[in-house]
């Protein structure tokens, strides 16, 4: 598990990294990892409506960009469902 998380946090750190912060992700930083990285689990990523309401679910505080704890939870949701643990 411990290298999971470690690829999660390099991933993201390696998104994040590539607009300006390298701490949150843009919503063109965010397309670009859910696109490359997660093209299995996300669907509609063609959509830019589809990208953007992932997004505005997952950005808690609405400054348009995803620090790595709103981040997580679409890790968590894809995960449960990929564990058969969503309701």
């Amino acid at each position: 598990m411990e290298d999971a998380i470690n690829t999660l946090v390099s991933q993201f750190k390696t998104y994040a990294g590539k607009d300006g912060s390298s701490s949150t992700l843009s919503k063109e930083e965010f397309h670009s990892l859910v696109i490359s990285q997660l093209p299995n689990f996300v669907k509609n990523t063609s959509d830019p409506a589809a990208i953007d309401q992932l997004m505005g679910s997952l950005d808690e505080n609405n400054d348009g960009e995803l620090t790595f704890l709103e981040f997580w939870q679409l890790i968590g949701k894809l995960a449960g469902k990929q564990g058969g643990f969503s309701q």
